[in-house]
């Protein structure tokens, strides 16, 4: 791995290459997560890849390079939403306080079924929801990224939360009157 990030830094086309097919599908993955569709997906990770390389002389090969990489590719995806995000408190009355549980329906859904569910969200819920429930973000940094309280982020979670078990309740009565 380091000869490829020293190839990089000297600017050896075939070393980005290769560093590119070592973490692009991965990165999409994640991409996809954050974006409204393949489209968007393809240019949060193109853009990403961009600043891998740039920045790549920063990289202090402390932790692993998969999750420097992962860091920047989130931070691209966060940078393109965030003029988009208008992030508004909910009211108590507004959040649902119950929670489903649907193990035997999180069975049944594949990966790429789960993904556009969350897809579906708003940007704003959507944000939240993956910095919180997928990359493990406290409320606290959920709010400094974004610039709002840490109020507004457990209530954008919980309305996402409450949004995606809509759907995903949705999604399994469509399924079961299909088979």
């Amino acid at each position: 791995m380091e000869n490829i990030i020293s190839g990089c830094l000297d600017g050896d086309r075939k070393s980005q290459e290769q560093l590119y097919k070592m973490f692009s599908s991965r990165m999409f993955g994640l991409c996809l997560q954050y974006s409204n569709d393949y489209d968007d997906a393809r240019d949060i990770l193109q853009e990403g890849f961009i600043k891998v390389f740039q920045k790549l002389d920063q990289f202090q090969h402390k932790g692993s390079f998969e999750g420097w990489v992962r860091r920047i590719m989130i931070n691209t995806a966060l940078e393109k939403y965030r003029s988009q995000l208008h992030l508004y408190p909910l009211t108590e009355k507004d959040v649902k306080t119950e929670e489903f549980i649907f193990e035997e329906i999180f069975e049944k859904l594949a990966a790429s079924d789960l993904i556009k569910l969350v897809q579906e969200l708003s940007p704003r819920y959507r944000m939240v929801f993956n910095m919180y429930a997928i990359e493990g973000y406290s409320h606290k940094e959920i709010g400094e990224i974004l610039g709002i309280s840490i109020g507004t982020s457990k209530s954008n979670l919980s309305r996402a939360r409450s949004i995606l078990q809509e759907k995903v309740k949705k999604f399994y009565n469509s399924s079961e009157n299909i088979s």
